[in-house]
């Protein structure tokens, strides 16, 4: 599990980083007393946190804001509150924060808030977990999950978009290529794609997760844990952690996107 610390005030920060070792002592833990380190770890450490632990009074940037940009980056984080302060109660429940802890804090409270994530949300280090909400990520035992090329990722993300259902080399090619004037170079394209993903998958020991037969291919579904999929199974979490934006990083998803937001809304 990768969790944030978050809080401007040394001592506090100090407090806040033990309580959570001691609550969790296998946790990756990284600390922050400025709000827009945290962003920009989000590029520069390469890691999404599952948890943030956070004060909410932050220079530069409230924690409330941070919050915010968190959950745009990161759909499905915890985020959890830890302040001086009672006021922030209701703002801090209006940006989606899963709770919210008076200081001091200390490890029976951090517990306390670790043991309300759902089973289903916590990450299963011999699953390949999928990220749709936002943009399309692809982590393997906590850590993003390296691609050779850019379209082959976006392959994986087009079979994960169909749920499993087969589709045939002109319907990938077609979802994937702007240029449909040469459709028989794109299928040329696609098998390599093809062969690429097979050797990414063979990696983790994930190879057989790509199905084909017959001209079609698929993915066996049910073998990734994914918030799309928790979302359109009623999960209620994963429904919180949808903010309107869907595999965002690729234009044909626009469908499934649309979609999605109209039922959301109604």
């Amino acid at each position: 599990m990768c969790i944030f610390a978050i809080d401007d005030e040394p001592k506090m920060l100090r407090m806040l980083q033990e309580a959570i070792q001691d609550a969790e002592p296998e946790a990756e833990i990284f600390v922050f007393s400025i709000a827009a380190d945290v962003i920009d770890a989000l590029h520069n450490l390469g890691k999404l946190p599952d948890v943030v632990f956070s004060d909410i009074e932050l220079p530069g940037m409230s924690g409330l804001t941070l919050a915010a940009k968190l959950k745009e980056a990161v759909p499905n984080v915890r985020i959890i509150f830890v302040t001086g302060y009672d006021q922030y109660a209701l703002e801090a429940y209006r940006v989606h924060a899963h709770g919210y802890i008076m200081k001091p804090v200390d490890a029976a409270a951090i517990r306390e808030e670790l043991d309300q994530i759902p089973h289903s949300l916590r990450p299963n280090p011999q699953t390949l977990y999928v990220q749709c909400f936002g943009f399309f990520e692809v982590f393997w035992r906590g850590e993003p999950l390296l691609f050779q090329r850019r379209r082959t990722k976006e392959l994986l993300a087009f079979l994960v978009d169909r749920k499993g259902k087969s589709c045939t080399a002109e319907e990938i090619a077609t979802a994937l290529w702007e240029d449909k004037d040469d459709l028989e170079k794109a299928k040329h394209n696609i098998r390599n794609l093809v062969n690429d993903l097979r050797k990414t998958l063979r990696k983790i020991g994930m190879e057989d997760l790509l199905i084909r037969r017959s001209g079609v291919m698929a993915i066996h579904a049910d073998w990734i844990d994914c918030d799309y999929y928790q979302m359109l199974s009623g999960n209620p979490d994963a429904l919180n952690a949808y903010h309107g934006e869907y595999m965002a990083q690729y234009s044909w998803a626009e469908i499934t996107s649309g979609k999605l937001w109209f039922e959301h809304q109604g």
